[in-house]
């Protein structure tokens, strides 16, 4: 697996039910306000998509993308929006509904917006796994996966015009050295495999870490 420079390597992969990554997220016993599970990874690692199957496994669970808090704002620097107006309200066991300024100032539509009684809220987005944030996550999901492959999906998604060139040089300049400085896949509860490690079926079965060892 290639990974960027610094990044331990995962090892101990295996296959799990989804529902048992489940259980292991719910261990914290987390009662009077919803469960916050952070999903982190590099872009293309398959975050979105794996938020998205945890919260059709969850009844009443919500979604929170930090690409949403972060938009037209900043690459990184967004925890304190995103405490402020999302986690603290969360831990009061209230409803969230937030316009982050950005959108007021660009005519952007809507909030974002998490309805009281949520059961598991899952915060998704690189770099929600940082010091700042730990004592407002109650688990945490780190996706590692080979970049080549990663990139391959960001190109299909995004393109590779020179513009989105540029883009992605400006994003690597701030997450690279951001990463390396937090190293969230030594927080995480769990690591999982956000690229084929082993064979599996996406809609019921996970593939997870046993360790994270070695070095990138």
């Amino acid at each position: 697996m290639r990974l960027r420079p610094g990044e331990t390597e995962a090892t101990g992969w295996r296959v799990v039910p989804l529902t048992d990554l489940l259980r292991r997220l719910r261990a914290a016993g987390v009662t009077g306000r919803p469960l916050v599970v952070g999903v982190d990874g590099r872009g293309g690692a398959g975050k979105s998509t794996l938020a998205e199957r945890l919260r059709a496994l969850v009844a009443g669970s919500q979604v929170v993308h930090t690409d949403d808090v972060a938009w037209n704002h900043a690459c990184f620097d967004w925890a304190d929006l995103l405490l402020d107006h999302v986690l603290r309200p969360l831990h009061r066991g209230e409803a969230v509904r937030f316009r982050p300024p950005a959108w007021a100032a660009h005519d952007r539509p809507g909030a974002i917006e998490v309805p009281a009684g949520a059961q598991v809220v899952w915060v998704e987005g690189t770099g929600v796994l940082r010091a700042q944030l730990d004592p407002w996550l109650d688990a945490s999901i780190w996706v590692q996966g080979d970049l080549d492959e990663q990139e391959r999906r960001l190109v299909a998604r995004d393109g590779d015009s020179p513009a989105q060139q540029r883009h992605v040089a400006a994003w690597l300049a701030e997450e690279l050295p951001f990463l390396l400085r937090e190293q969230p896949w030594r927080r995480a509860t769990v690591v999982v495999a956000g690229t084929d490690v082993l064979p599996h079926d996406p809609a019921t079965e996970v593939v997870v870490a046993g360790q994270v060892t070695g070095s990138g």
